[in-house]
């Protein structure tokens, strides 16, 4: 398991986080539980509501949906599930552990009212959403195209 600081650090690296103070990045690893999954672990399931954001530490996560199969992996200190769990919609996609995967979950009522307390950590966190929200309109263009 990681030390505080480590968590903070990794947290650090991850671009959603990325500028968030270290006070910030604080509140975010003291409402981050550790997880360690096994290969073919269910973490999102398409469709269904939004309740946890996943950091991987270590592994790789799969994402699929049920029209198109696997469109993307996702690797160290990438996110999977802050889309929904913003939004309150439901999940677009299911993501499966491809490997044996040390992840961080942050729940959507400990990070919600992270972010109500936080005004700035709220701007902050919109800004790397819409990057990647533009992100994520280009590689669909690409797998269409």
């Amino acid at each position: 398991m990681l030390r505080k600081d480590a968590k903070i650090e990794l947290l650090q690296t991850i671009p959603l986080f990325s500028e968030c103070s270290k006070k910030d990045l604080r509140e975010i690893a003291r409402i981050s539980d550790e997880l360690v999954v096994e290969e073919g672990t269910v973490l999102i399931g398409e469709g269904e509501p939004g309740h946890d954001l996943y950091v991987v530490v270590s592994g790789q996560l799969e994402v699929s949906r049920r029209e198109g199969g696997t469109i993307a992996f996702i690797g160290q200190g990438e996110v999977a599930g802050e889309m929904a769990l913003l939004s309150s919609r439901p999940r677009n996609a299911t993501v499966t552990a491809a490997t044996e995967s040390h992840i961080l979950r942050a729940g959507d009522r400990d990070f919600l009212e992270l972010l109500d307390r936080t005004p700035l950590l709220w701007l902050k966190v919109a800004r790397a959403l819409a990057d990647r929200v533009q992100q994520d309109e280009q590689l669909e263009r690409y797998y269409r195209d």
